[in-house]
């Protein structure tokens, strides 16, 4: 067939009709036809076009989500993705340090510092009492300009009396917690989940609610088992992806 025929599926083909499909929308993305955070047709738009049933429509963007060139919000439909950063977990390596080494511009707004009592399921996290002092940290971090994730930090007050007079845009936590605190990470537990966003987190992070997101928590100890920061990272699941590995 003559033309173009990024809008054919070939029945006469070998090669299954999802993966011809998958191919498709992988050319119209790689060719920006379809551009970044652009919607791409419904799924029955998608089968009107290429006398697909719907079954394999939604098949085939399923798994394009899945791969994170496709990103869905829910009630809106499905959106064209930006090539994700890669980065491992933030145990012992921090977001910026791993942006910043693959030649990202890596910038920090601090949304809020304050010293505030300690509830219930925070002292939990940090194994100390409810109505201890801790100071809650927000932050935003963006890279490019653009941002990519949410941070909420816990660190009791107690550890480090005069943290809200330190620069936390322009130093990293970690370093400004172990240089003038001699608080070094030992141990790391982490963990990973899904979350949505709400509309607070929303309009931090510039997306509509319902967005997807990854929500990452470290809770990070000194050799001597002394918790000294809770930290939950909500990133945005369009930009980031991340790898852990492990050796054997």
């Amino acid at each position: 067939m003559s033309g173009d025929t990024t809008n054919y599926l070939d029945r006469s083909s070998p090669t299954p009709l999802y993966i011809q499909l998958k191919n498709i929308i992988r050319t119209k993305i790689s060719s920006e036809e379809w551009i970044l955070d652009s919607p791409i047709p419904s799924e029955n738009e998608l089968c009107n076009i290429y006398g697909i049933s719907r079954m394999t429509a939604r098949s085939v963007i399923t798994q394009l989500v899945s791969e994170g060139l496709l990103y869905r919000i829910p009630g809106k439909g499905t959106y064209v993705s930006e090539s994700k950063l890669e980065i491992t977990g933030l145990s012992y390596i921090g977001l910026r340090s791993q942006l910043e080494a693959q030649g990202k511009s890596v910038s920090t707004q601090l949304l809020s510092i304050v010293r505030v009592p300690c509830d219930e399921h925070i002292s939990k996290e940090l194994n100390s009492q409810p109505g201890e002092d801790i100071f809650k940290i927000k932050r935003i971090r963006y890279v490019d300009n653009s941002p990519v994730c949410y941070y909420k930090t816990f660190v009791p007050a107690v550890l480090c009396p005069d943290l809200d007079t330190k620069d936390l845009e322009s130093e990293q936590l970690c370093k400004i917690l172990s240089m003038n605190y001699a608080l070094n990470r030992s141990k790391v537990v982490e963990t990973l989940e899904s979350h949505i966003a709400d509309l607070p987190k929303a309009e931090i992070l510039n997306i509509p609610p319902g967005f997807p997101l990854l929500l990452l928590q470290d809770k990070i100890s000194t050799s001597s088992d002394v918790i000294f920061e809770y930290t939950r990272v909500y990133f945005r699941g369009d930009k980031i992806k991340l790898i852990f590995k492990y050796n054997e």
